[in-house]
């Protein structure tokens, strides 16, 4: 679909090249003009449809990202002006303290973080699957790299105790707003939201850790968001109604269920190893109220599979399942949600006895 359009390759090519300049960048000028290629190629991806609510997406992402870009850009100026230099320094001062919470601020605008997530909902609300999953996924990357880099220095406890605060309403934020929600992908959105107040928490323990949670985030969002195109889903309403067999809805259900993060599947590991991780550091009081938000998406979804379980069998008990290619590729992806949580832990146990 997307290469059906013109120059859509170059916009690929341009939303990458953005993105991997971005991280590749020691000064903050490098840093903010690889963040404005990455938004210049992303754009026009985002209204391939040209529809009206892809249009207003386009324009809410578009002015969202110009705040977070002026918070950054106004951030490294102030930081340029202490120490006259480009490059990612950071003195112990209070100027330098406050110009490097504008800069972090500007950063949380463009991923979406409480309190300023307003605009990830409404946003995800009118894109197409395609670019759902790439503003989900790969716009995330540049953000939490330099997040990551900048966690490399020593920041103040008040500095680190806000951010703990803003992972902590994130994952709330997660939890709650999905709960009245009628389209999936505003629920998506809130489900981002909270993963990204988990992946920040992680952040503030070990890279290690947050890398391999963003990596699982990913994997499961691919497999999810590729199912929900196949099936060409719009609303929960409709969600029992999806084009296919049974096993694209129950895997659909299944996918949520692992980004959730139920035990045993694949999306509980990348909690499990945050929750393991923090439990000895002095912040794990936090972890508690990051379960709390985890358990009100599970709560939800739990409704939505049991709903959608009974509905699947009173109509499809007489029904006879076809076995073509896409519904091989659909149990392959379920089998890797389904066991390859269990794997790695009983690898882990087996490490450990």
């Amino acid at each position: 679909m997307f290469s059906s359009l013109p120059f859509m390759f170059m916009f690929f090519l341009m939303m990458g090249i953005g993105t991997l300049f971005s991280i590749s960048s020691l000064h903050w000028l490098g840093i903010w003009a690889g963040l404005e290629i990455n938004l210049i190629g992303f754009l026009p991806i985002l209204v391939y449809q040209k529809s009206m609510l892809e249009s207003e997406s386009a324009v809410k992402y578009f002015v969202a990202q110009a705040l977070g870009s002026s918070l950054l850009i106004f951030g490294s100026l102030n930081l340029y002006s202490l120490s006259f230099t480009w490059e990612m320094l950071i003195s112990s001062g209070v100027s330098s303290m406050i110009s490097m919470f504008i800069l972090i601020t500007g950063l949380f605008v463009k991923l979406g973080l409480f309190p300023f997530h307003f605009w990830l909902p409404s946003v995800m609300a009118g894109l197409s699957w395609p670019s759902c999953l790439l503003l989900a996924t790969w716009q995330k990357l540049a953000p939490l790299c330099l997040c990551m880099s900048l966690f490399q220095f020593s920041l103040s406890y008040n500095l680190l105790l806000i951010i703990c605060l803003i992972s902590v309403g994130s994952s709330l934020v997660g939890g709650v707003g999905g709960v009245n929600q009628t389209q999936v992908r505003a629920l998506l959105a809130y489900s981002s939201i909270g993963h990204l107040g988990w992946i920040m928490f992680g952040l503030m323990h070990s890279e290690w850790v947050m890398k391999v949670y963003f990596m699982i985030y990913v994997f499961i969002s691919f497999c999810l968001f590729m199912n929900l195109w196949y099936s060409d889903s719009g609303t929960m309403k409709n969600l029992g109604s999806v084009k296919g067999t049974s096993l694209s809805q129950m895997s659909v259900m299944l996918m949520l269920l692992s980004l959730g993060g139920l035990p045993p599947l694949l999306g509980f590991i990348s909690k499990w190893l945050i929750m393991v991780i923090s439990i000895n550091s002095y912040l794990w009081s936090f972890v508690f109220l990051l379960i709390l938000g985890s358990l009100m998406s599970l709560f939800y979804y739990l409704g939505l599979f049991f709903s959608l379980f009974m509905s699947n069998f009173k109509k499809n008990s007489n029904m006879k399942e076809s076995t073509d290619k896409s519904n091989i590729f659909l149990m392959v992806l379920l089998l890797l949600n389904l066991f390859g949580g269990l794997l790695i832990i009983m690898m882990n146990v087996l490490e450990i006895l």
